[in-house]
Protein backbone atom coordinates (compact mmCIF):
# COMPACT_ATOMS: atom_id res chain seq x y z
CA UNK A 1 0.00 0.00 0.00
CA UNK A 2 2.84 2.29 1.08
CA UNK A 3 4.27 1.70 -2.67
CA UNK A 4 0.97 2.65 -4.29
CA UNK A 5 0.60 5.53 -1.95
CA UNK A 6 4.40 6.85 -2.87
CA UNK A 7 4.16 6.16 -6.73
CA UNK A 8 0.59 8.48 -7.32
CA UNK A 9 2.16 11.05 -5.14
CA UNK A 10 5.61 11.89 -6.51
CA UNK A 11 3.41 11.89 -10.21
CA UNK A 12 1.41 14.71 -8.80
CA UNK A 13 4.33 17.20 -6.60
CA UNK A 14 6.69 19.08 -8.17
CA UNK A 15 9.45 17.95 -5.28
CA UNK A 16 8.86 14.24 -6.34
CA UNK A 17 12.57 13.41 -3.83
CA UNK A 18 10.66 14.63 -0.93
CA UNK A 19 7.84 12.43 -0.79
CA UNK A 20 7.77 9.86 1.74
CA UNK A 21 5.12 7.61 2.95
CA UNK A 22 5.35 5.04 6.25
CA UNK A 23 2.75 2.18 6.87
CA UNK A 24 1.83 1.41 10.78
CA UNK A 25 -0.12 -1.91 10.70
CA UNK A 26 -2.05 -3.63 13.12
CA UNK A 27 -4.44 -6.59 12.89
CA UNK A 28 -7.00 -5.54 10.47
CA UNK A 29 -6.14 -2.02 9.66
CA UNK A 30 -3.24 -0.39 7.56
CA UNK A 31 -2.78 3.58 8.09
CA UNK A 32 -0.40 4.83 5.40
CA UNK A 33 1.37 8.60 6.46
CA UNK A 34 2.15 10.43 3.25
CA UNK A 35 4.86 13.73 3.94
CA UNK A 36 5.52 15.62 1.48
CA UNK A 37 7.46 19.11 0.67
CA UNK A 38 5.41 22.12 2.34
CA UNK A 39 4.38 23.52 -1.26
CA UNK A 40 3.32 20.52 -2.45
CA UNK A 41 0.59 20.23 0.27
CA UNK A 42 -1.90 21.90 -1.79
CA UNK A 43 -1.21 19.50 -4.72
CA UNK A 44 -1.98 16.68 -2.98
CA UNK A 45 -4.65 17.77 -1.00
CA UNK A 46 -6.83 19.24 -4.02
CA UNK A 47 -9.36 22.15 -4.43
CA UNK A 48 -11.83 21.16 -1.43
CA UNK A 49 -9.85 18.25 -1.18
CA UNK A 50 -10.98 16.39 -4.13
CA UNK A 51 -7.45 14.86 -4.82
CA UNK A 52 -6.75 13.48 -1.11
CA UNK A 53 -10.61 11.83 -1.77
CA UNK A 54 -9.47 9.78 -4.70
CA UNK A 55 -5.96 8.74 -3.19
CA UNK A 56 -8.19 7.65 -0.38
CA UNK A 57 -10.97 5.80 -2.57
CA UNK A 58 -7.99 4.14 -4.48
CA UNK A 59 -6.33 3.05 -1.35
CA UNK A 60 -9.23 1.78 0.02
CA UNK A 61 -10.16 -0.35 -3.16
CA UNK A 62 -6.45 -2.04 -3.26
CA UNK A 63 -6.89 -2.74 0.41
CA UNK A 64 -10.62 -4.44 -0.11
CA UNK A 65 -9.38 -6.31 -2.60
CA UNK A 66 -6.44 -7.87 -0.34
CA UNK A 67 -8.89 -7.80 2.42
CA UNK A 68 -7.46 -5.02 4.47
CA UNK A 69 -8.95 -1.67 6.03
CA UNK A 70 -6.44 1.07 4.80
CA UNK A 71 -6.31 4.80 6.11
CA UNK A 72 -4.51 7.53 4.42
CA UNK A 73 -3.12 10.34 6.86
CA UNK A 74 -1.69 13.43 4.92
CA UNK A 75 1.38 14.88 7.69
CA UNK A 76 2.83 18.31 7.26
Amino acid sequence: MKELVEYIAKLLVDEPEKVQATEVQSEKTIVVELRVAQSDIGKIIGKQGRTARALRTILNAAGRKVGTRCILEILE
